[in-house]
């Protein structure tokens, strides 16, 4: 609990899949007549969302950042709250905290904060009663970028080239992505070290970091994931599984447990491509395109703070 943002500036993505400039002007609203400041901000171009986060890390800043979007939108803007640049600094006053409220098609982050709860009790017990988490985010070493929900290779990473050249619309385009992958998809070479230790080495369907337990909105890849543990969950699948039964298997967890299904989790995940290949990799959904073997992960604990419903709500 903590007593009322002063302050709020709500960022609003118009290209999220389900955005409605209603939506943007109602959480304005809500804040304005409860007595607060706000700022609403509709975005114009890519990055301008992560941009306006790492603003308000200054002196003066908001108490409060909103975010309006799916996916993209609350990684960009966690990415600019957690890693602003630091000569903007508010210095030793706390960072604004977050709050996702959902107009995109996946929306996995808000989901893994609120469940089902409608956006509109969210943004209500923001308002009226604000409680807290501090959330663990990782860092792909290679590049210093950072991943809100996680980070994959495989036939997961692959399914987001494949999406680019789906005309489908919401969950449904990044499904059908999946489901034609997997029908020509070769499983590669790999190895997984957690903390140093070698988990899994062999032909590998896919390997998936985080962070978050759902990608695309609809896979439940990490099922045990909490994403406050300080620990970063890696989920493993080799060719023993038969990958026509790995959508369905996947939307629950059902997958983990199964044989040639390798679960576990560190502080320190390491991805790789053993015959020399380019490893075909992505985080939050961006496909990194520096060409690269191996790729390492690091957990940086309690990096965000995000408004999220108290344990007795």
């Amino acid at each position: 609990m903590s007593a009322p943002f002063a302050s709020v500036l709500v960022i609003a993505n118009p290209a999220s899949g389900t955005y409605l400039p209603g939506t943007a002007e109602a959480v304005r609203r809500r804040f304005a007549d409860a007595g607060r400041t706000v700022t609403l901000v509709v975005t114009e171009q890519p990055g301008q969302a992560g941009k306006l986060a790492a603003e308000a890390l200054a002196s003066g800043g908001p108490a409060l950042v909103v975010a309006l979007g799916g996916d993209g939108t609350a990684h960009d803007v966690a990415a600019g709250l957690a890693d602003g640049d630091p000569e903007s600094s508010r210095g030793s006053a706390r960072p604004p905290a977050l709050l996702i409220l959902p107009t995109g098609t996946g929306n996995s982050f808000y989901r893994e904060i609120w469940a089902d709860r409608p956006w509109r009790e969210a943004l209500e017990l923001a308002v009226t009663a604000p409680h807290f988490r501090e959330i663990d985010l990782a860092r792909v070493a290679e590049n210093g970028a950072l991943a809100l929900l996680g980070a994959s290779t495989g036939v997961v990473a692959q399914s987001l080239i494949t999406a680019r050249d789906i005309t489908d619309a919401g969950r449904e385009r990044y499904e059908k992505a999946v489901a034609e992958s997997l029908r020509t998809f070769t499983p590669y070479p790999g190895r997984v070290l957690v903390d140093g230790e070698v988990v899994q080495e062999g032909p590998t369907v896919f390997a998936n970091v985080g962070g978050g337990r759902h990608r695309g909105g609809r896979f439940k890849l990490l099922p045990d994931s909490v994403m406050d543990d300080g620990l970063l969950d890696v989920c493993v699948v080799g060719t023993a599984l038969p990958l026509r039964e790995l959508p369905a298997l996947s939307r629950d967890g059902g997958h983990v447990g199964r044989e040639g299904v390798v679960y576990a989790r560190g502080r320190n995940i390491v991805v790789e491509r053993t015959d020399g290949q380019p490893l075909v990799f992505e985080y939050d959904g961006d496909v990194l395109e520096m060409p690269g073997e191996r790729f390492t992960l690091d957990v940086l604990p309690g990096a965000l703070r995000v408004v999220a419903p108290s344990p007795e709500v």
